[in-house]
């Protein structure tokens, strides 16, 4: 069977968004890519399998986020965020820069239940019952975690502003 446009149209819409996803997990953009491909690939292998078709967002988001773990977990290392170094940077950019930075570093010490969470909120303005249906949780757990990863970055935040 072959996919319908629906599909087609769909990962064409959105594709910048799931870039985004699997670059938050795997800090480069070359693996970025190939989390977004296998996604792909698996998604309109498995389309025909998909029974509701107005589940396509959530189904293909719990494909790309389990891609994006599995795909961390293969690789069975430490990622980074990289940062670039400027010259031209003013102060008040710099600042900016490094809460921008202090953001992403505290995402990435997040386990990855709550990793994703946040990223599926906040990132990718999902509504919490859409997340649940994401990460095969109920709505009370995803409310949980989100509200866990909440505390847990706001600690790491305060930490950081304390430290300058």
């Amino acid at each position: 069977m072959k996919p319908s446009d629906g599909i087609i149209a769909f990962i064409e819409e959105n594709r910048e968004r799931f870039y985004r996803v699997a670059f938050t997990y795997a800090k480069d953009e070359n693996d970025a890519l190939d989390i977004v491909h296998n996604t792909i690939v698996k998604a309109l292998q498995q389309y025909r399998t998909l029974k509701n078709r107005e589940y396509l967002k959530t189904w293909f988001y719990r494909i790309l986020i389990n891609e994006s773990i599995n795909f961390i977990k293969k690789r069975n290392r430490t990622v980074f965020f990289e940062t670039v170094e400027s010259n031209y940077v003013t102060e008040n950019e710099s600042e900016k820069s490094d809460r921008y930075i202090d953001l992403y570093s505290a995402l990435d010490k997040l386990p990855s239940e709550l990793k994703t969470v946040i990223l599926l909120r906040f990132f990718e303005d999902m509504k919490l019952s859409e997340i649940s249906a994401v990460t095969s949780s109920n709505l009370s757990t995803t409310k949980s975690r989100l509200y866990k990863a909440l505390e847990i970055l706001k600690i790491g935040m305060e930490e950081a502003d304390c430290d300058r």
